[in-house]
């Protein structure tokens, strides 16, 4: 088996919430030992107070999410809502205002929620057209951008919720800078056969993310997914990226949460 070393990257969106606010959860991560943080959420805090947290505590912001509109609301993004373009560009310009100021060299782009007054051949062609123009952009800015297939029981309605479905855009736009993002949580949910889906997937994937499915806590509690044997499937696949912590701590404390990442070969 390959020797690599595959690094771990704190979400700061979900890790760290006894922390308060995103902006605190910088120190935490760093004292907790990690070197790089990924953010689902950035935009509920300025990114001039994020750009600074992240420097004072050196560390590296390897992903955000672009901005998905108001979350609360129900919005999940606009990439692929027919007559939606224009809100979708803004959204990435504000994407990009964050990117930069953490000098993030990856962006995963929300794709949105379907909306029945529109097909899905209408959905799948509107995604396809700002897929293409994120990518455009993301290439002058030397940004990779990804798309997430997400499960519709944990998220009802998200558009992208099909493996193939995110490989064919793939294929069609054919883009350096536009990648798959491969969620172990997201893929148990839609489809499993995780073996034979790391050899699928992998050759398209930027970043992967862990949590262990059903309750999407740290990857060694009890639940359906072995990571131990996952991550060593990565190591001798190839990956060589980030794997993102994207789980809510099933302990009082995130801290007492990590001990996964030594059982699994990891580092910081």
């Amino acid at each position: 088996m390959a020797s690599t070393t595959i690094k771990v990257c704190a979400n700061l969106t979900t890790m760290f919430p006894e922390r308060g606010p995103l902006a605190s959860r910088y120190a935490a991560a760093k004292r907790a030992g990690f070197k790089a943080v990924e953010t689902s959420l950035p935009y509920r805090e300025s990114a001039e107070i994020l750009a600074k947290e992240l420097q004072e505590n050196q560390l590296t912001q390897v992903l955000i999410n672009s901005d998905p509109g108001h979350i609360e609301g129900g919005e999940m993004g606009f990439a692929c809502i027919p007559g939606q373009e224009a809100i979708f560009k803004d959204s990435l310009d504000k994407t990009l205002t964050y990117a930069k100021a953490l000098n993030c060299g990856m962006v995963h782009i929300m794709v949105g929620l379907q909306d029945k007054k529109h097909t899905e051949e209408e959905h799948m062609q509107t995604l396809q057209k700002n897929l293409q123009y994120a990518a455009d952009l993301f290439r002058k800015e030397n940004i990779v951008g990804v798309v997430e297939p997400k499960n519709n029981i944990t998220f009802p309605g998200y558009f992208l919720n099909d493996f193939d479905k995110a490989v064919s855009l793939l294929f069609k736009i054919n883009s350096p800078h536009l990648r798959l993002l491969l969620d172990f949580f997201h893929l148990q949910h839609i489809c499993g056969n995780i073996t034979q889906n790391i050899d699928r997937l992998l050759p398209y994937t930027a970043h992967v993310q862990v949590s262990q499915p059903p309750q999407r806590s740290e990857p060694d509690t009890p639940g359906e997914l072995d990571f131990v044997y996952i991550i060593n499937k990565l190591k001798s696949a190839g990956y060589t990226g980030y794997i993102g912590a994207e789980y809510f701590p099933s302990t009082k404390k995130t801290e007492d949460s990590l001990g996964w990442i030594k059982k699994c070969g990891l580092t910081f």
